[in-house]
């Protein structure tokens, strides 16, 4: 069934869309994705800064550009791994393992 603001969801995503689309970047599940991206490669990071492993500047540039160059198609490679793992999070971390790989 083709998106029709008859048969959206909510009215958010039917009659309101064109109103609320400019708020995609921020509350769609590509958002989350991303952020939840952002958020985890900070975290390591962080746990880098604080000597808890060692982290070359590389790679640290590396993960920086991961999260800074964030697309749609890494976002779909994440829910194509979240179908094996059967959880979001453990998917992001599986997929910024395999950046830093």
């Amino acid at each position: 069934m083709d998106l029709h603001q008859l048969t959206a969801i909510s009215p958010v995503d039917g009659r309101y869309h064109p109103q609320v689309s400019p708020l995609e970047g921020f509350f769609s599940e590509y958002a989350l994705i991303k952020y939840r991206v952002y958020v985890e490669i900070q975290y390591f990071i962080f746990l880098a800064d604080k000597k808890i492993f060692k982290l070359t500047a590389k790679d640290k540039s590396k993960l920086l550009e991961a999260a800074d160059q964030f697309s749609l198609e890494d976002a779909v490679r994440i829910k194509e791994i979240e179908k094996t793992t059967n959880h979001d999070v453990k998917a992001v971390e599986y997929f910024i393992k395999q950046e830093f790989d």
